[in-house]
């Protein structure tokens, strides 16, 4: 089961609250979570006071491959805790050299006085 940290929502109407919680990413955004990590209330006047994690649960998930938003990950940053980052797969070269190009052939047609023959020798066959 892959896992996201990310915020859920809560607070009134222009009062946000965030909660960053560990959750399936299959989930809606303030659905079923697996974990609270801590909070973010970003209209907090003491900066200090803002944001709030529980570094070693988000250590934890971090290491069982747990991804985290982008929002989140810069939050991480800021609380001192280094986020991995996933590598991209390499492409595989081939081992065999591309066969060399070759145009393909012309239809050239048949004159029509051949055709015409071999429409006759066709009917002529199909009677006997």
């Amino acid at each position: 089961m892959a896992v996201t940290l990310r915020l859920k929502r809560f607070g009134r109407l222009n009062h946000p609250t965030y909660r960053v919680v560990a959750t399936d990413p299959r989930f809606p955004r303030d659905g079923r979570i697996i974990e609270a990590l801590g909070y973010y209330l970003p209209l907090m006047p003491r900066a200090q006071e803002q944001l709030k994690l529980n570094t070693d649960r988000i250590q934890y998930w971090l290491s069982v491959g747990a991804r985290p938003s982008a929002t989140v990950a810069t939050m991480i940053e800021k609380s001192g805790l280094v986020v991995p980052v996933p590598k991209k797969p390499e492409r595989k070269r081939s081992k065999g050299k591309p066969a060399a190009f070759v145009p393909p052939k012309k239809k050239v047609r048949k004159p029509k006085a051949q055709r015409r023959a071999e429409k006759a020798a066709r009917a002529a066959a199909g009677k006997k």
